[in-house]
C-alpha cells in the first residue's frame, strides 16, 4: 500500500523574483510543479494548503532586529538583504512568509496522522539563515522554524534535520549548536560555500554531539553520500531517537547541477529517501516532513523532485 504522502504547492512561490538569469528562479517552482502533475503524484497525493507564517513564528528562529531588517530592506525596493547575498524583490517577504508557512501547513498534517509524510515544494530555500542573517539566496530558515514549532505547537521533544544539499546548512547548524533536542546531520561538498561543516563541528554545550557533519571532496557521490547516511546516520539515530524526522533536501547534489560538483543520480535519492523513512517509522510513528532546498538544474531538479516524491510514497 503506498502511504499517506502530502504535498505543499503553491503558485504564489513565483512571487519571490530576484533578478533575471538567477539561479534561484521561479522556473524552479514551475518545473517541480509541471513533473509532480505529469507523473500523477499531484492527483495521488494529499494537497496541503500553505499559510504564511506570523512573525511570531519566524521568532522562533530569528531575532526581532533581523526580521525588522528583512522588512526595512524591501520596503526600500534594495534588491538584495542587506545581510548578505540574497537577492530580493517587492513580494519577498510574503513569499519567504509563505515558504516558513507551507513547512508549518505540513508539519500540522503529519502531526495529525497516525503515520504520514509530506513533500514542502517551498522557495526561497531557508538553510542557510543563521537566527540574525539571511545569506546564501536564504531569507527564513524553514526547516529551522518547522523544527521549533514541531516542539511549541505538537509537544515534540526531539527532531532530526537531515541535510543532503550539497551546501553546508550553516543556519540551522548555528540555530541548534547548543540545543540538544535537535540533531542536525548534513553531507555537504568541502571546501565549499559557505566554508562551514567541518567534520570536527559537533555542537557545543547541551548541544554537544548533536551535530554530525559529513564533508567531502567535489566528485563524491552515492558511495560517499549514501554510505554516510547509511554508517552514521543509522547508528547516530539509535542512541537519539527522534520523535519527528525533517529533510532539507537539496537537489544540488545531483549530477550536473551548476551550483555543485556531486554526482548522485534520481535512484540514489530515492534510497536516501528510504533511509529516512525507515528512521521516521523506527522512532518518529513515519512522521517526516521534505523541504526544498537547492537545486538549480531545472531538467534534474524536476527528476529528482519526482523520484523523491514517489520514494515518499512508497509506490
Amino acid at each position: 500500500m503506498p502511504r499517506e504522502t502530502g504535498l505543499v504547492l503553491d503558485p504564489a512561490y513565483l512571487n519571490h523574483r530576484p533578478i533575471s538569469g538567477h539561479p534561484e528562479s521561479p522556473e524552479r517552482y514551475l518545473a517541480i510543479a509541471q513533473a509532480l502533475g505529469q507523473s500523477g503524484l499531484t492527483g495521488s497525493c494529499r494537497s496541503i494548503a500553505a499559510r504564511q507564517a506570523s512573525e511570531d513564528d519566524i521568532h522562533l528562529v530569528h531575532s526581532r532586529a533581523y526580521i525588522a531588517t528583512v522588512k526595512h530592506d524591501i520596503a526600500r525596493n534594495s534588491h538584495t538583504l542587506s545581510t548578505g547575498d540574497t537577492f530580493i524583490g517587492k513580494q519577498s517577504l510574503e513569499t519567504a512568509l509563505l515558504a516558513a508557512g507551507g513547512v508549518l501547513s505540513a508539519i500540522d498534517w503529519v502531526m495529525s496522522k497516525e503515520a504520514g509524510s509530506a513533500f514542502a515544494s517551498v522557495r526561497p530555500p531557508g538553510h542557510h539563515a543563521t537566527p540574525t542573517r539571511g545569506m546564501g539566496f536564504c531569507i527564513f530558515n524553514s526547516v529551522a522554524i518547522g523544527a521549533r514549532y514541531a516542539q511549541s505547537r505538537h509537544g515534540v521533544e526531539k527532531v532530526l534535520i537531515a541535510d543532503w544539499d550539497v551546501h553546508h546548512g550553516n543556519g540551522t547548524q548555528d540555530t541548534f549548536y547548543r540545543d540538544g533536542s535537535v540533531f542536525f546531520f548534513s553531507t555537504h561538498q568541502f571546501p565549499w560555500y559557505p566554508g562551514t561543516g567541518a567534520a570536527d563541528e559537533k555542537g557545543e554545550g547541551a548541544g554537544a554531539g548533536s551535530t554530525l557533519n559529513c564533508p567531502f571532496p567535489a566528485g563524491a557521490g552515492r558511495a560517499e553520500v549514501l554510505g554516510a547516511f547509511r554508517k552514521k546516520l543509522v547508528p547516530a539515530m539509535q542512541v537519539f531517537k527522534p520523535n519527528l524526522v525533517l529533510i532539507s533536501a537539496g537537489f544540488d547534489s545531483r549530477r550536473g547541477d551548476p551550483l555543485g560538483r556531486f554526482l548522485l543520480r534520481d535512484d540514489d535519492f530515492a534510497e536516501l529517501t528510504s533511509v529516512m523513512l525507515e528512521i521516521a517509522d523506527r522512532y518518529a510513528g513515519g512522521r517526516l516532513v521534505s523541504v526544498l532546498e537547492g537545486g538549480y538544474n531545472l531538467t534534474g531538479l524536476a527528476q529528482a523532485v519526482t523520484t523523491h516524491v514517489t520514494a515518499l510514497r512508497g509506490a
